[in-house]
Formats: C-alpha cells, structure tokens, sequence
C-alpha cells in the first residue's frame, strides 16, 4: 500500500495561562516554589508558557516546568 501523507507525531503540553500571567507579574521577585520534589526558593529570571528559571538560594538556575508547580509564595 502506498500511503501519500505521512503521520508526524506532534507533542503536545499544556499551558497554564492563569499560572504562566502570575507568574509573570512576579519577574524578578523572591518566591518560593512548591514541586513533586520538594520547596525551591529564590528569584524568578524568566517564564515561559512551559518553564520558569529560578536562581536559587545557592546561585545556581532551576528550570521547572510550569505543570509541576504545585504552589507558589512571593516572599516579601
């Protein structure tokens, strides 16, 4: 059999608008995050519609995916 179009596998993801736009509005803030993994706190660098990157407490950047936020705490 000759097939004339080829299926291409597509990923796919969810976006968070709702947590993506809070997000957002705490660029370059302290927050402390709550994954699977556990709390992670320091200041927010970047979001995108699938990540942030966080700088932590120690200097080094975190990327975490926006569907494994649990919580988010902006500390003051």
């Amino acid at each position: 059999m000759n097939q004339p179009y080829a299926v291409q596998p597509q990923p796919i993801f969810e976006v968070q608008p709702f947590v993506v736009q809070a997000l957002q509005s705490l660029l370059g803030q302290t927050l402390v995050l709550e994954t699977p993994r556990g709390s992670l706190s320091g200041a927010l660098k970047d979001v995108k519609p699938d990540h942030v990157v966080v700088q932590g407490t120690d200097g080094n950047l975190y990327f975490v995916a926006v569907c494994h936020i649990i919580w988010i705490m902006p500390v003051r």
